[in-house]
């Protein structure tokens, strides 16, 4: 691939950024891409390249969404804490306030903001539920409802991979009586325009990019030994990491993550859809005043409590350290945002990313559909690196 197969915008002065981007695809790391950077209230990024499908018949285009895994986490805590600003949900209050079922197995004293900063102990159900349970919503809910807490809530964090979307989204329905996609859809993306959905109808697979399987790499290998151990014949914190990611079997999105039923079903944590331009778009107005195109997302003294640290150390689902804000992954020495103290977003698997820099009125997004496993993704790091060095 050339720099001339990479289309949309790019500003002068960030032309180093375009042909990084270019390079990444013409080396085989990626089959289709996207990147949006905003500063202040102005798109400088608006670059996508590649195919969206294995065989590469269909280019990417301008339109084109994919699943962003855990970049959804974030839009999940935004919806949440739109209520928070409206006083319909306080996040020192028990869960239980909302959702009385929840208080089952001792966790009635379980607060609203454990759930933002993966304190609650619930990152999977130790009953194996049948597959295709993550498509029924009432099924995953009753089940964490119903699951006793992994370690003592509030005392350490582990991150809850696939689990976080339904405890949040539940509460958005106690109070709202929408599910958390038709609240995303019917109170701030549709009015705002931007491009991203929890759960969505057929008529937008025709922009849907086909996700392809990670290619064989070391630490990929490793974690897929870890997940085809028998769940049935562990117990306590490993039975918890490997079911965090495979109870129900599909709940990662494995073998499902390109079908209609994938799409149609809204699992927040994980298969929420859309492209960098959107994404970005929404960070812009968290690294700004909190509006977007005269709408406001959120205040910005809700943006600075949320971007605060509220948990950092050894993850104990991940086993490595994490740290967070509430809601938000947060920029830290071991998985940087940039180069600025207060950066905060969220990664998604594969090597998707969406962040704000307030420091520097900055906000990034990348989506693709190759993947990597892995923590860190350099093609990535060089990306946000180059924009940096051009601000």
């Amino acid at each position: 691939m050339t720099e001339a197969a990479v289309q949309g915008l790019c500003e002068p002065g960030f032309e180093r950024v375009r042909e990084a981007l270019a390079e990444t695809l013409a080396s085989g790391s990626e089959v289709g891409a996207a990147l949006a950077v905003y500063v202040g209230k102005s798109a400088v990024i608006d670059l996508w390249a590649g195919h969206a499908d294995a065989a590469r018949t269909r280019p990417w285009t301008r339109g084109t969404i994919v699943n962003l895994f855990s970049v959804g986490k974030a839009v999940g805590a935004i919806c949440a804490l739109r209520l928070v600003e409206a006083g319909l949900l306080d996040l020192d209050v028990p869960v239980a306030h909302y959702w009385p079922e929840f208080a089952q197995e001792g966790k009635g004293r379980i607060k609203v903001r454990h759930l933002l900063t993966h304190q609650a102990a619930l990152p999977a159900v130790a009953r194996r539920l049948p597959p295709g349970a993550w498509s029924r919503w009432d099924v995953m809910t009753e089940a964490l409802a119903a699951q006793a807490p992994w370690w003592e809530p509030g005392q350490g964090h582990g991150y809850h991979v696939n689990t976080q979307g339904f405890l949040i989204g539940e509460i958005v329905r106690r109070i709202t009586g929408k599910t958390l996609g038709a609240y995303l859809r019917e109170s701030l993306a549709g009015p705002s325009g931007i491009d991203f959905f929890i759960g969505f109808g057929p008529e937008l697979d025709g922009r849907c990019a086909e996700l392809l399987p990670q290619p064989a790499s070391l630490e990929g290998d490793e974690l897929r030994r870890q997940l085809s151990v028998d769940p049935g014949s562990l117990s306590g914190l490993p039975l918890m990491r490997v079911n965090a990611y495979r109870n129900p079997p599909e709940i990662s999105g494995t073998g499902v993550v390109n079908t209609r039923q994938w799409r149609a079903a809204e699992v927040p944590s994980t298969n929420g859809h859309g492209n960098a331009r959107a994404v970005a778009r929404l960070y812009s107005a968290l690294a700004g005043d909190g509006t977007l195109d005269g709408m406001r997302v959120l205040r910005p003294e809700t943006v600075a409590r949320a971007a605060e640290e509220q948990v950092y150390g050894e993850d104990i689902v991940l086993q490595r350290p994490t740290r967070f804000g509430l809601g938000f992954q947060l920029t830290m020495a071991e998985r940087p945002l940039g180069p600025n103290p207060r950066a905060f977003g969220h990664f998604g698997a594969g090597g998707s990313l969406g962040f704000a820099d307030p420091d520097a009125g900055l906000a990034f997004a990348y989506a693709m559909n190759q993947g990597r496993s892995g923590w860190q993704h350099k093609h990535v790091r060089r990306l946000i690196d180059l924009v940096y060095a051009a601000l």
